[in-house]
């Protein structure tokens, strides 16, 4: 087991901002996969968005916690990152946010790793609900349903809350890695059809990109990552993952 016991407002901070960091180094290659079966500008409309957030970040007092940390980003995500994406990723930061409270008009200040797992199906469902989306169609719902099953059973088994995400990572770059043969029933890529297959889904590669920068956000607990503002090595795209990928149908 790895990692704290609870993770507060300043892991969310810290995923807020590692996200930032790897969707702005891995800006041109989702770009490149949108091309190939989209409209190109995913890796420009999360760029954005998520420069957006750490710029507002900058700007403004520190959210106090993890719930009020994903409602910011949500909320802006939602008004700087344009297509099918802004709203996608703002729903499933947005429903996050909501799981992270014990109850209406209550607060919590640290997430331990069920909390985290709800926090992630919360977010998944956000996605299901708002993209009308499947497992098996080739959108963002590929690598987020597996993270969510990995993330589950890791909370089930007694893992901490690193242990978790690091789970719900690992399966979301596998997810995303295996929407490659996958011919798109959804979203723009969807009107390729078989020519959609040999391509990853940007909006899969996307989405592991944003959980492993949980992930690396939760082993990072004394800040350092943030004092240099640089990304961790291992906050990067995974080695054999979408880093190489090619994105498409939610993007």
């Amino acid at each position: 087991m790895s990692g704290p016991t609870d993770l507060d407002a300043a892991w969310a901070l810290r995923w807020a901002l590692l996200a930032q960091e790897a969707v702005s180094r891995h800006r041109i290659e989702l770009m490149e996969l949108d091309q190939a079966i989209g409209d190109g500008d995913h890796g420009e409309n999360m760029d954005r968005g998520f420069t957006a957030v750490g710029a507002r970040l900058e700007e403004s007092a520190p959210p106090a916690t993890p719930s009020e940390v994903l409602r910011f980003v949500a909320t802006t995500l939602m008004s700087t990152v344009g297509g099918a994406a802004g709203p996608l990723y703002g729903t499933a930061f947005l429903r996050g946010a909501a799981a992270c409270l014990p109850g209406e008009g209550q607060t919590r200040h640290a997430l331990g790793g069920a909390e985290v797992a709800t926090v992630l199906e919360a977010g998944l469902a956000g996605i299901v609900a708002r993209g009308k989306a499947a497992p098996g169609e080739k959108t963002m719902v590929d690598a987020w349903a597996p993270a969510v099953r990995a993330a589950r059973a890791a909370a089930d088994a007694g893992a901490t809350p690193a242990d978790v995400l690091a789970a719900a990572a690992e399966a979301a770059e596998t997810g995303a890695q295996d929407t490659e043969p996958m011919i798109a029933t959804k979203g723009r890529a969807s009107y390729l059809g078989p020519r959609s297959a040999g391509h990853r889904d940007p909006g899969a590669v996307s989405s592991a990109l944003l959980l492993r920068a949980a992930a690396d956000a939760a082993v990072r607990g004394d800040g350092a990552a943030l004092d240099d503002g640089s990304v961790p090595d291992d906050a990067a795209a995974p080695d054999d993952g979408p880093d190489d990928a090619a994105p498409a149908g939610t993007a």
